[in-house]
Order: C-alpha cells, then structure tokens, then sequence
C-alpha cells in the first residue's frame, strides 16, 4: 500500500523560488534566534516579576496586622484625652498620663521600624488619595482646600496608603451671589 500524499523530508522540503538551499537554512537560523531570544526575554520577564512579588510580598506581610494595631494606637490617644482634668491636675493623674503616653511612644516606634508612618496632615492641602474630608469647616485664616483638623490620624505603609486620615477642611468663602442687572 502507498501513501497517497507523502510528506517531504527535510531535506526534500519544498524550497520557495530563486532560494537556495543556504539561504533558507539563514532564514531558519534568524527565525530560531528570534524565537530564542524572545523566550529568554520572557524568562527574564518572568524571573522579574516574581522577584518584585516576593520583595512586595515581604515588605508588606504585616500591613493586615498593623491594620489591626492601629485601633490600638488611636484608643492611646482617647484614653489621654478622656482624663478628667481634676485628675490631670493630682500626681496620679500625671502619672497615668505619663505612662499612657510612653506607651503610645513606644507602639509608634514599633510601627516606624516595620516601615508604619503615622499622617498628621494638619495645615497641607487636601490630598484624597491619603485623606477623607469629614466635614468643612469656615476659616478665614487658612485658603480653602487646607486641613484644618486631624479627626483621625493616617497611616502608610512604606509607600502604600494602610488607612486614610479623617480630616476637616477649609471651605472657601461663601461667594456673592452674581447680581442681575433689571435694569434691563
């Protein structure tokens, strides 16, 4: 039995006209080298990408914890200012106080080393990537679009925002309304 139609090998294969057998191995060369070099590209696309997810991965394993923690530190600065001022006046007050605050000191420093910052916008200019207008406020000394008061600290984590600050704002002058000419 026959084959009705048999492949050519390669050394039979059909070679376009006015193309020498050099010049198609050439061609085959160049096509080869090119489909190398763009699967070693992609390799290293690769190997690029998964060294940037793992270097990611570990500069930002602790941010659902620091999320946690800092409830934790806000509850430090609501325990101060929830001392009644007769006690802030008595040595024990000055004390807890004291204690309170060296605590609070202490967990800031801890969150700076896993590269934790605390925002404290108060006075720059309102930025809603990092901070959430709560309310406006009137303010005639400071130009409208600037933070007036920090109702809630921020927080980044190396570059990337862990909780926006909850902020006041300076709302503009209220401007006069246009007149309208009756004359008219």
């Amino acid at each position: 039995m026959t084959d009705s139609n048999p492949q050519p090998t390669e050394e039979e294969a059909v070679l376009p006209e006015g193309t020498s057998p050099e010049e198609a191995l050439a061609a085959e060369i160049r096509q080869l080298k090119d489909q190398l070099l763009r699967a070693l590209a992609e390799a290293e696309n690769t190997r690029r990408r998964a060294q940037k997810e793992r270097e990611d991965t570990a500069k930002y394993a602790v941010a659902n914890f620091a999320k946690e923690m800092l409830g934790v530190a806000d509850n430090f600065q609501r325990a101060v200012e929830a001392i009644p001022a007769e006690t802030r006046k008595s040595e024990a007050g000055k004390n807890l106080i004291a204690g309170i605050e060296a605590t609070e000191r202490q967990l800031q420093a801890t969150l700076e080393r896993f590269g934790i910052k605390k925002l404290t916008p108060l006075g720059e200019v309102f930025d809603p990537n990092f901070h959430r207008a709560m309310l406006e406020m009137e303010d005639t000394d400071q130009p409208p679009g600037t933070i007036v008061q920090v109702l809630q600290p921020g927080y980044v984590i190396h570059d990337r925002l862990l909780r926006e600050a909850l902020v006041a704002v300076a709302k503009g002058a209220a401007s006069p309304a246009p007149k309208v000419d009756k004359s008219a």
